[in-house]
């Protein structure tokens, strides 16, 4: 028997690969346009000089002093009806009632002096200004009114009204509700 050899060439590879290649390209082409003209367009509306963003522009230690006065804000107004008149730094303290209350998260948070100014304000004048910054809430109308000064060495305004805060360097703190208060974009 005499032999005879075939020799057998592999499938064409090369050309396989190729085109699996332009496959992945072509997925990629489309389903990145589809991300970039369906993508989330998040527009910041930017605040006045004399504002602060209450999310973007206050250090942990304001967020934290900001937060519980908001809370305990209804508090405050439960105990002036109930006798007729705004709580005391005292009352605010022994109700357990933050920031009015001085303990280890009072201290590592700027270690605030609170004093109640008339008619209706609650003043927290910072020992540590590079940690947090004065506050001030003026007790008025539905939402609470809260000011911050960064200043070192303040002293109480003796005038409230805003154009008298905004002078003296106070910026009012304000909550900005945007497409970003529930995921924050940092780009």
């Amino acid at each position: 028997m005499s032999g005879t050899t075939q020799t057998v060439r592999p499938a064409g590879a090369g050309h396989e690969t190729l085109y699996v290649l332009l496959l992945c390209l072509i997925i990629l082409a489309v389903s990145g346009t589809v991300v970039a003209l369906r993508g989330e367009h998040q527009e910041v509306a930017a605040v006045p000089s004399h504002q602060l963003d209450a999310r973007r522009d206050l250090s942990a230690a304001e967020q934290g002093i900001y937060a519980d006065l908001r809370v305990t804000l209804d508090e405050i107004r439960w105990l002036q009806e109930e006798h007729s008149a705004l709580p005391t730094l005292a009352q605010l303290a022994e109700e357990g009632f933050a920031p009015f209350v001085q303990d280890a998260s009072s201290v590592s948070r700027g270690n605030h002096r609170w004093q109640l100014l008339e008619p209706s304000t609650y003043l927290g004048l910072s020992q540590t200004p590079q940690v947090s910054g004065s506050l001030l809430m003026r007790v008025k109308g539905a939402e609470p009114d809260i000011w911050l000064n960064r200043r070192a060495n303040l002293q109480a305004p003796a005038d409230l009204t805003d154009q008298a805060l905004i002078d003296a360097g106070w910026q009012q703190v304000v909550a900005q509700f945007d497409a970003g208060v529930t995921r924050q974009h940092r780009h």
